[in-house]
């Protein structure tokens, strides 16, 4: 069998299974699944750009999807105009100094000699942060101070929410060039514990910084690219249009509405993927195969491996911002408690290994085929153990166990794909050439 072949099977194997979910369950069941497959689609497409390319092993996906996130409301959202009154302007003038003191710190660290650095750059450090603190706190505590239970917070710049998505892109690589200035140097198993533990610190600052994003309030109501059902459904030609054929206008609204987000979503992918794809057949895409198979012959050869590392780490992270503010905008809402290690760092990297690291086709069958699990496999399990203790008694203690147990089958089913994947295809479904 052709690869050709191979890979439409298995791509029309994904979409009977998508149809079949729908025909089953639900429509709408179906478009969320197709929408965040799309979306996690993109963000295998960044991992795999960092680990199949480059070999590079980041296991702090969760935070470069959370800033695409915050991206949408600094972006999106109407700036708050008593907040900036009241301290929107010390807030900037406290992070100006903050940033002044690190630049200022790495000259003098640069400068310094001896004795002189080592009581001098301690020195200026400190007194920087309190100078800093001095002006940030005040600013902070005035801007949430406005209205607390509906913003406290600084607001955006109240663009079109599409802009978010490309700045989602940009806010993420520019974070990720700070932490590959830094981090690259460290091996590929240090260099994992280093981007989760700055995943976390990401998140951590997004749940206490009430001025950037409201916290753990969460920043509601962001605009949509696309129609509210409700404003649909008030539509008369719409209203018209849907009993024509034969549906029911709340239903026939909700459906129109994700179909738009299917469109903008497979729009962004369709563009992402070409472009990987340029990249991976281009003399880039070869020289930084060529890094991950061997860095020091590539070395040897004149390529400058750490920096071409921290350009495939910018560009994957970018990727995975864009993917984050996708998904804010679909949620509607933004929700820094659910960035979990677990739905954004372990799961994108199960897509990449099942669905074939190295391979950009591979990573977005792997996008879709993975969610589509973790959707339907506990449904699914809770179906299976209705019907293995059909024959059991109501209060039986095994028959109550076993119900209750099929909540874990995501976790289960993720575990076994993996581990037959890695025994019988390792290289993954569709494996690189």
């Amino acid at each position: 069998m052709s690869d050709t072949v191979k890979n439409t099977l298995l791509f029309a194997l994904m979409a009977g299974l998508i149809i079949g979910t729908g025909f089953v369950q639900s429509w709408n069941s179906a478009l969320f699944i197709v929408n965040m497959g799309l979306i996690s689609a993109i963000m295998a497409l960044g991992v795999n750009l960092q680990w199949g390319f480059a070999g590079l092993f980041n296991v702090g996906v969760m935070g470069f999807v959370a800033l695409g996130g915050l991206a949408v409301v600094l972006t999106s959202m109407a700036p708050v105009g008593e907040a900036w009154s009241a301290g929107g302007l010390r807030v900037l003038a406290g992070l100006a100094l903050g940033a002044a003191t690190i630049v200022g710190a790495v000259f003098l660290n640069k400068r310094l000699k001896g004795r002189a650095r080592l009581i001098g750059l301690p020195l200026f450090l400190i007194v920087g942060f309190f100078i800093y603190r001095a002006v940030f706190d005040p600013g902070v505590a005035a801007v949430e101070a406005i209205n607390p239970a509906a913003t406290g917070y600084l607001g955006g710049l109240g663009l079109p929410v599409l802009l978010a998505w490309p700045m989602g892109g940009l806010l993420a690589a520019g974070v990720a060039w700070l932490i590959g200035k830094t981090a690259l140097g460290l091996r590929s198993d240090y260099l994992a514990i280093a981007t989760l533990g700055i995943a976390e610190i990401i998140i951590a600052v997004m749940k206490n910084e009430d001025w950037l994003g409201r916290g753990v309030k969460n920043v509601n109501g962001l605009p949509r690219p696309v129609p509210y059902e409700i404003d649909l459904q008030n539509s008369e030609s719409f209203v018209q249009s849907a009993e024509s054929f034969g549906m029911d206008p709340v239903t026939a609204s909700t459906l129109f509405v994700k179909l738009g987000y299917s469109v903008l979503f497979t729009i962004v992918l369709v563009v992402i993927f070409v472009m990987a794809q340029a990249a991976l057949k281009s003399p880039w895409g070869r020289m930084m195969r060529a890094i991950r198979d061997n860095e020091v012959a590539a070395a040897a050869m004149g390529k400058n491996v750490t920096r071409r590392h921290l350009q495939i780490f910018v560009l994957g992270s970018a990727v995975c911002g864009i993917a984050g503010a996708m998904l804010t905008t679909l949620d509607g809402q933004l929700t820094p408690g659910t960035y979990q290690p677990l739905r954004f760092t372990f799961l994108i990297w199960v897509m990449v290994i099942v669905g074939g690291s190295g391979n950009n086709l591979g990573a977005v069958l792997g996008g879709f085929l993975i969610w589509w699990l973790w959707v339907e496999v506990e449904p699914l399990g809770h179906w299976a153990m209705h019907f293995i203790t059909s024959g059991m008694a109501e209060d039986n203690a095994l028959r109550n166990h076993l119900i209750d147990s099929a909540a874990h089958m995501r976790l289960l089913t993720m575990g076994v794909i993996l581990l037959l994947v890695l025994r019988f295809s390792p290289r993954g479904l569709i494996p690189e050439k």
